[in-house]
């Protein structure tokens, strides 16, 4: 692969090429992990006004950022964190977030029993209406996610609602808004290093700035940030229930576009207590974590999906992690 996959899914949404979408997606799923989307139905006014929104809040000044900070969020995780608090493989990344999700009142049976990553958003009074414009984008992504996992089940030869049904009937649901300051061009050091994602999809999008490189058996490939593309690709869950005929991609990022980077990801995911086992007719072979950026084989894992995502979260935010679970 020399470049990811694009793919035009109008004739999956207007129903007048389910069959031949269905067959580009799958094909990428099985070769790369990763593809784009166009014609996919997102509102870009939409995504623009996110973008406006969260450029405000970045450029204000961090004492007032700090009021929304994640450990005001407590068990929800949800809220501002600064450059150099996340890690990836232990090293911090040069970026700042936002972490979003799912909203839920403490009238909620989960939230009212403490259960992790489950709650309400952190509201920050500036820039006003920020928090309702990522759910709304939220709620767009979700809809996209759950249409290309109906024609994934196609090619997997499940039952087009087979997801919905077993996985994603009530998903976790977790959205990102990063800022990458620049990286020197004479500066070694990645903005987020090599990392696998959690979950069954991540679906991005990007400002006009370039950064993310996907990990290919021919070597590190850019993938454009076009910010009319959603770019998609498969998590470790994928990869688990397929017995790594669907692949979870490693991927990184390095700004060197010489201003502030943003991108929105959103991670779709199986329900907290879903154990998440290997499909009919797929086998686990060669899957020691021989060939994974970690080491690690998601095939060896026993537990809900609630148990991966803590596991590995309390490896992105130890010490966060350490005073909320």
């Amino acid at each position: 692969m020399t470049a990811v996959p694009r793919i035009d899914i109008r004739g999956l949404r207007d129903g007048t090429d389910v069959h031949g979408v269905a067959t580009q997606i799958d094909a990428a799923c099985r070769t790369s992990g990763f593809f784009s989307v166009v014609g996919h139905g997102v509102d870009p006014g939409l995504r623009d006004r996110l973008d406006r929104l969260a450029r405000e809040f970045f450029a204000l000044p961090e004492q007032e950022k700090s009021l929304v900070a994640m450990d005001r969020g407590g068990r929800a995780w949800r809220g501002w964190f600064p450059v150099g608090a996340e890690l990836t493989s232990g090293r911090p990344d040069r970026k700042e977030g936002l972490y979003f999700g799912t909203e839920l009142g403490p009238e909620d049976p989960r939230v009212a029993a403490g259960l992790p990553l489950h709650g309400p958003n952190l509201v920050p009074a500036r820039p006003e209406g920020l928090v309702t414009a990522a759910l709304e984008y939220m709620d767009a992504v979700v809809g996209l996610g759950q249409t290309l996992l109906r024609v994934m089940a196609l090619g997997l030869g499940l039952d087009y609602d087979w997801f919905a049904e077993h996985l994603t009937a009530d998903p976790v649901v977790l959205f990102r808004v990063f800022h990458y300051p620049p990286v020197p061009a004479a500066d070694t050091s990645w903005s987020v290093g090599e990392h696998t994602d959690y979950g069954l999809l991540t679906l991005l999008a990007q400002d006009g700035n370039d950064g993310l490189e996907v990990r290919t058996d021919a070597g590190w490939v850019a993938v454009p940030a076009d910010p009319d593309v959603v770019v998609v690709n498969l998590g470790d869950m994928l990869e688990r229930m397929t017995c790594g005929a669907y692949r979870s991609t490693a991927h990184r990022v390095r700004n060197r576009s010489g201003q502030g980077r943003l991108s929105f990801p959103l991670f779709l995911d199986p329900g907290w207590d879903t154990e998440v086992q290997p499909l009919p007719g797929y086998s686990v072979a060669r899957h020691d974590g021989a060939d994974r950026w970690d080491g690690e084989s998601v095939h060896e894992w026993t537990g809900t999906y609630g148990d991966y995502l803590q596991s590995r979260v309390s490896r992105v935010f130890p010490d966060l992690f350490d005073e909320v679970v």
